[in-house]
């Protein structure tokens, strides 16, 4: 069932610009959650430096198709770790995505997955790997259990 409604969510939503609402902030991400009763795609990247987290971004969350399969399956949040001084972020956004990766990213990967439910718990973990978002979706979901 999962398959075939990606499927069509590929076919239609290829012609429809979708915006992605990612949040950046962990708290008015879990509020949403709990509000949606969704979880939490947490995605620690480093959108200036890393190659594998810009790959993630064009080939995955930029798609019209999982920008629309999100946009009512899960709540996004980012949490960016860029290295240019022009892309840096303010000292508090900093600090609270300093905190994010402490508790949900000890190991410094990048990019790191975290699917979380909406108690905060983590549901499963990953990364990048080339693959259509569709079939990127279908991972996600997977860890829903």
């Amino acid at each position: 069932m999962n398959y075939i409604l990606v499927t069509l969510l590929f076919i239609f939503g290829t012609s429809i610009a979708q915006t992605q609402d990612w949040e950046t902030n962990f708290d008015k991400a879990l509020t949403q959650a709990n509000s949606n009763d969704q979880p939490i795609i947490l995605v620690f990247k480093g959108s200036d430096w890393c190659a594998p987290c810009i790959k993630l971004d064009q080939q995955v969350f930029e798609t019209d198709t999982f920008k629309l399969y999100a946009k009512d399956h899960f709540v996004m949040l980012e949490a960016d770790f860029p290295r240019r001084k022009k892309n840096a972020l303010t000292p508090a956004q900093q600090e609270h995505n300093n905190h994010l990766a402490e508790k949900y990213n000890p190991n410094g990967i990048f990019p790191f997955v975290v699917i979380i439910d909406k108690t905060g718990k983590v549901m499963g973990e990953t990364g990048y790997f080339k693959s259509t978002p569709s079939e990127y979706i279908l991972h996600l979901e997977s860890f829903k259990g």
